[in-house]
Formats: structure tokens, sequence, C-alpha cells
């Protein structure tokens, strides 16, 4: 005979999360880790064309800041399912397209002008899937309360074995199963995402007068001058990411073409840093736990950015791989500082439209990269390196020396 009857809060929330926003999330992260380091692959594997597979790289990322003024009043106007869902099919139906027709294109233009094509519209499709998957983890955050950061932690980590399994799985496709082996594979973790679209219901569905994709930036930038705190971290790490971006842009051409290894190599080195980081959020989760969300994030950003001074000076690819590893270890730990803040802070009626501004923010140096990839020689790129190290140590050290006066990350979340 049971003691007590009524609900058992403390097993449904975890199944709600595992079914609703775990699981498609997964699918998501791995399409876009496979879409994001397996294009410039296959842009230089199909043009064999430093160049191209530097403005490859800005391809991707322009068109996806364009998608952010979008994507954002998008999920608030309509909800993450609707919108995650029609991405994802869109994005397989692209890949699955691209797929058909290479294999009857002539070398030269027409293939040049195919995958850069695919570049942009796989760029901008990623991004509203990513903002609806997002989304739905930042309300899962929200009503998680204290717990945010334990909610954000599971999050960062899918992301993180998906940047393990993506590039590698991407690289190994390209070497054996070729252009369409790993572009099927891409369309089929696109339509699981679908098929897996978390059912969120919000107030925010259900606005009657919704306001003007545009207006998603003003709210956006609104709701960030009002948090200093998220402002501030937004800054440094948007410094930071130029190095991170140059490091991602530059990866297939130093480890092909310099080190005169293979593209299963390029995918090897960005799945040991996904272990790497991943290590690194199961760690900051009781971190924080214990020592509050500055502490955490000022240690992060100080080995990210020893991490990039050092790697601009490396010649070799094991130091190359161990010091990316380093780097993207600090990354992560200061990602979990950023969400769990952003999940605290973020009203959630205008949660969609600010993260979509923080994230354009954050994102601006990615298509600068590509082009100082693709405009610099290759010879000089380890100069460029080292600048943008100095800058993002020099970014860092002035966002955590501010961070450290406001309350926001000076809590304790246990």
């Amino acid at each position: 005979m049971r003691s007590r009857v009524g609900p058992r809060p403390e097993y449904r929330p975890d199944a709600t999360l595992l079914r609703g926003v775990y699981l498609p999330r997964s699918m998501d992260a791995v399409a876009f880790a496979m879409t994001t380091y397996g294009i410039p692959l296959l842009v230089l594997a199909t043009t064999h064309s430093v160049a191209l597979t530097g403005v490859a790289f800005a391809l991707e990322w322009v068109p996806r800041l364009g998608a952010f003024a979008v994507a954002g009043a998008m999920v608030d106007r309509h909800g993450t399912t609707r919108v995650l869902s029609i991405a994802s099919v869109l994005r397989a139906a692209v890949v699955v397209a691209a797929a058909l027709a290479l294999p009857h294109l002539a070398d030269g233009l027409a293939t040049t002008a195919t995958v850069m094509l695919l570049a942009a519209s796989t760029g901008v499709l990623t991004e509203f899937s990513y903002i609806a998957a997002e989304t739905a983890g930042g309300i899962a955050s929200h009503r998680a309360g204290d717990q945010a950061h334990r909610v954000q932690s599971v999050l960062l980590g899918i992301d993180q074995v998906a940047t393990l399994a993506g590039p590698a799985a991407a690289g190994l496709l390209l070497e054996r199963a070729g252009t369409a082996g790993l572009l099927v594979t891409i369309a089929l973790f696109s339509l699981l995402a679908c098929t897996l679209a978390p059912r969120q219901h919000t107030a925010r569905q259900t606005k009657k007068t919704p306001e003007p994709v545009l207006a998603g930036l003003r709210v956006g930038w609104t709701t960030l001058r009002a948090l200093p705190a998220l402002g501030w971290l937004v800054f440094g790490l948007t410094l930071s990411n130029l190095t991170i971006g140059l490091l991602q842009a530059a990866a297939p051409v130093i480890v092909i073409t310099d080190f005169g290894h293979s593209s299963a190599d390029v995918g090897l080195i960005w799945a040991v840093a996904a272990g790497a980081s991943l290590i690194t959020v199961a760690l900051c989760r009781r971190a924080i736990d214990r020592f509050g969300l500055w502490p955490v994030g000022a240690l992060s950003a100080a080995i990210a950015a020893l991490g990039c001074l050092a790697v601009s000076l490396t010649h070799t690819y094991t130091a190359y791989l161990v010091l990316i590893a380093v780097i993207m270890a600090g990354e992560g730990g200061m990602t979990v500082v950023l969400r769990t803040l952003r999940s605290h802070l973020i009203p959630q009626q205008v949660f969609g439209a600010t993260l979509s501004l923080t994230i354009l923010l954050l994102l601006l140096p990615f298509p600068l990269a590509g082009l100082l990839v693709a405009t610099v020689p290759a010879a000089q790129l380890g100069n460029v390196l080292t600048a943008c190290a100095v800058i993002q140590a020099a970014g860092l050290c002035a966002a955590f020396m501010r961070l450290r006066t406001l309350p926001a990350l000076r809590v304790r979340l246990a």
C-alpha cells in the first residue's frame, strides 16, 4: 500500500527535459557541428584552394549573422517547435540537393558556386534551428530557478559531445564515404531534430500583435544595456571569439597544407578539444556551486587567453592539438558562466530577442576570421594569430576586472 498519493515532481522534470529539450538539442547540435566543421573541409577538398576555404568560412557566418535579426523574433512569435522543425527540414533538403548535384557538375565554376551556396544556405538554416533549440533550453533553465546552471551544464555538455563527434565524423565521412556520405548524414540528423522538436507552449506563442522582426534587435539591445554584467561578459567573449574563429577558419589550411595531415586529422583536433571542454563543463558545474560564477569565469578566461598566446608559437601537429584542447577547455568554462548568467538575468518574455542579439555580437568576429584566412598569406597567419591573441587577452582582462565589481557574478548558485 502506498503511503502517499499525488505527483512525484522529482522524476517528471527529468523525463520532460530529456524528451522535450535534451534529445532534440542533441540531434540539432550534431547537425550543427558537422555543418560548421565539415563544409570548409568539403570546400578545400573540392576546390583545393586556401583562399576559397576562407571565403567559404566567411560565407557560412555572414548569412548567419543576418539570420539572427529574424530568428529571435520568429521564435518569440511562432515558438520553438515550429521554427526548429521548419529549419531542420529545409537544411535536410538543401544538403540532399547538393549531394545529388555535385557528382554531375564539372570541376570549376559550377562546383565552386554550388559549395559556396551550400555554405551560405546551411549557415542561415543552422542558426534558425540553433536559436530555437537554445531558446527551448533557456525556458527550461528559467523554470529550473537556482538550478539553472545545472541545466545549462547539460546543454553545454550536449554541444561539446556533438562538437566531439561532429568534426571527427565529418572528416572520416569525407575521407571514406565522400561528399555524398557527409551530406546525407547531416540530412539524417536534421530530420531527427525535426521529429524530436520540443513541444513548448509559452505565452510568447499566443501574442496577437507580434512586434516587427527588426524590432527584436531593439528589444534585445535595450535589455542588454539594462544588464551590465551580461553586457561586459558578452564584450569580453566577442573579442575572444576573433581568435577562436581564426583558429577554426585556419585549421584546414594549417593541418592539411602546413602539417601535411588529412581531413580526418582536422576533425580529430576538434574532437579532442571537445572532449577537454566536456570535462571542463562537468567540473565547472561543481565549481560554480562551491565558488560562484566570477572565480570560475576568470580562471577559464585566463586559461583560454594563455592557450591562444601559446598556440600562435607552435609548429607541430601534436602541440597544436594539445593547445587547441586547452583553449577550448577555457572557452567551455566561460560559456557555462555566460549561459547561466543569461538564463538568470534575461526576462522570459524577451528571451528570444535578447538571446539573438547576444549571439549576434558573439559571432560577429567569425566572418572576419574567414576573410583574414582568405586574404592573409599562409606564411603570415601565425603573426595575425599572435595579434588576435593579444587582443583577446586584453579584452578578457578588462571584462573580468569590471565584472568583479558587479553583484551578478559574485553570488553562489548552489
